[in-house]
């Protein structure tokens, strides 16, 4: 049981949260700044993605209940926050922060988007939330299948951190001109994605 359930949530979590599919998103919205700056994000968003589905498997449920909060519902707001986030990068709109030396406005960027959008809602989603919520309810209480859960959400947010770390490499052919264009066509593509966040949480409301 213990093997058909690690096989089980392992396959799960890796499909839902696609650690290769986020790859582009976290090139687009990372590109204007330092290495330095870039591996900080890609590992406080793999720790807060990592503290986030571990809290929804020891209590998600329990929580969202007790705020009468219904997955469809974080799903559509999720979608409209991402949303705005892929706005900016189509139309390359930038805070401003003028009182601020750079390196601060980067400390504060970095910290920024790696809580959102990176972590929350890409990584720890509503998909990734609802996924492990069902998979801590298939638990039935037992600790060791719990501990073997949350073992594998820390094996999935570790992979979301290596190929976070070799994204790096990845747009520095580019240049100055890819770069731009690459922002602005996955922009889109998160707006898209956003917007069909929405449709999905609409759709589960609609059909409740």
């Amino acid at each position: 049981m213990m093997i058909a359930f690690l096989t089980s949530a392992l396959v799960t979590l890796m499909v839902v949260v696609d650690p290769l599919g986020l790859t582009p998103t976290f090139i687009g919205i990372t590109h204007d700044l330092p290495p330095a700056a870039r591996r900080q994000v890609a590992l406080r968003a793999s720790l807060i993605a990592a503290c986030v589905l571990t809290g929804a498997a020891l209590a998600g449920q329990w929580l969202l209940t007790t705020l009468g909060i219904s997955l469809p519902a974080f799903r559509i707001a999720g979608g409209l926050l991402l949303f705005s986030i892929a706005s900016e990068m189509v139309f390359g709109v930038r805070i401003e922060r003028q009182s601020k030396a750079a390196e601060q406005a980067i400390e504060e960027r970095v910290r920024n988007i790696a809580a959102f959008p990176l972590a929350i809602p890409l990584m720890a989603g509503p998909g990734a939330i609802t996924a492990v919520v069902l998979l801590s309810g298939q638990t039935s209480g037992q600790p060791l299948l719990l501990a073997l859960l949350i073992g594998v959400i820390v094996v999935v947010t570790a992979t979301c951190l290596l190929v976070f770390m070799l994204a790096q490499h990845i747009d520095r052919p580019l240049g100055i001109t890819g770069n731009v264009v690459l922002t602005r066509l996955l922009g889109v593509l998160l707006a898209a994605l956003a917007v069909q966040f929405v449709i999905d949480g609409v759709r589960a409301v609609l059909q409740t």
